[in-house]
């Protein structure tokens, strides 16, 4: 499969390194003057000596983050001698991504109808902010802005009265996720029918489809929901707990775990107050004083342990440096290295998915590229489409 991208910042970048992790040929399209928007975003900056006539130049950790497994070219789409070469790539293409705002494509003169004139078996990929229609379908859509928008920042934080993001661009990353998953619906459509399709997805829409039992808590059950900090609006207990020396969380998920759960802090399963899970949840505040209270005498090693020999689920709150020292994430290929062209090696976050024979044998991608150079490839491609 070749997938052209178009996109730049994260949302399509990132379904773009989906599909590359997945072990498509994907081929990025950056502007001659600085590329993707992501390569001037930082610190930190990581420095590539200047070697083989290119000068000294910054590397973006946070580009590093969305684009290994892709060839980079550089055109001027306002030229159009490269115009052309996009069209040459259009033509081969499997997928084309593209972020831009609404209309944009269109006015570069890549409208859905030329794009089916060009390639009738293309899938274009369209991530936007807030929707290609609608009344505010021209507002610029940056993660944030969407995540306060979406209802996302209402649910998050230690109360109503404080607001907060997530600490990664959720937003950005759930439209390039659920845009391959369109990609993929409509590559299984193509199979059957010889025609390609136009999948469209937004950060709104993306946010708002995940908003999951908050979502409907308001639209079936007429309550709307805020931030409580880190409980469970539906569980109790579930959330993070004080200890000795720092936090563990827990998840009482079900009455049978409660009753497993309550003689560890002393407590019987049948008292009234907590027998059930609504009754936990509507004195809330009393079982968390309780449980923390029995667990201020241990430390998290000691709760973890006593925990797990128990079987409630529980765990601690890792750094994103414990996270990529931790020998579970290190077995399921979260830490990935990769050979950089100037950078040297370097170690990157692996992509979820794994993909294995039945007999056990692991397939897929062995071997990733680190991100590329801006216009690493311009030559190579343009050698490769004779343009």
């Amino acid at each position: 499969m070749l997938v052209v991208d178009l996109s730049r910042a994260l949302a399509g970048p990132h379904a773009g390194m989906m599909l590359g992790d997945l072990g498509a040929r994907v081929i990025k399209v950056e502007r001659p003057d600085g590329g993707d928007d992501a390569r001037a975003w930082g610190p930190p900056f990581l420095t590539a000596p200047a070697r083989d006539g290119r000068p000294e130049e910054t590397v973006s950790t946070y580009f590093l983050s969305a684009n290994r497994n892709k060839e980079s070219i550089t055109l001027d789409l306002k030229d159009a001698a490269d115009r052309e070469l996009l069209t040459e790539l259009i033509r081969r293409a499997d997928v084309l991504i593209e972020n831009f705002r609404p209309g944009t494509l269109d006015r570069l003169g890549f409208d859905p109808g030329r794009l089916e004139e060009l390639n009738p078996r293309l899938v274009l990929l369209s991530i936007s902010g807030f929707g290609h229609d609608g009344p505010e379908a021209d507002r610029a859509g940056y993660d944030q802005i969407l995540q306060g928008e979406a209802g996302l920042m209402s649910l998050t934080g230690a109360d109503a009265g404080s607001p907060q993001k997530a600490g990664v661009p959720i937003g950005d990353l759930l439209g390039g996720i659920h845009g391959v998953v369109g990609v993929l619906a409509a590559l299984v459509e193509r199979e059957r029918t010889g025609r390609g399709k136009v999948v469209r997805t937004s950060l709104l829409s993306s946010l708002v489809g995940v908003l999951a039992f908050q979502a409907t808590r308001w639209t079936v059950g007429g309550d709307s929901p805020h931030a409580i900090g880190n409980q469970h609006p539906s569980i109790a207990p579930y959330g993070a707990f004080r200890c000795a020396d720092g936090v563990v969380q827990i998840s009482v998920g079900s009455d049978p775990l409660w009753r497993t759960f309550a003689p560890l802090i002393g407590v019987d399963p049948e008292e009234e107050r907590w027998a059930t899970n609504g009754r936990r949840v509507a004195d809330r505040d009393a079982l968390i004083a309780h449980i923390e209270g029995v667990f201020a005498a241990s430390t998290r090693a000691e709760l973890l342990a006593s925990l797990g020999a128990a079987g409630i689920p529980a765990g601690t709150v890792r750094t994103v440096d414990e996270v990529f020292e931790w020998d579970q994430a290190r077995s399921q290929g979260l830490a990935l290295g990769v050979h950089h062209e100037v950078l040297g090696d370097l170690t990157l976050q692996g992509g979820p998915l794994r993909m294995f024979d039945f007999d056990g044998t692991e397939t897929g991608r062995v071997r990733h590229d680190a991100p590329p150079l801006l216009g690493e490839h311009t030559e190579a491609v343009r050698e490769w489409l004779a343009v």
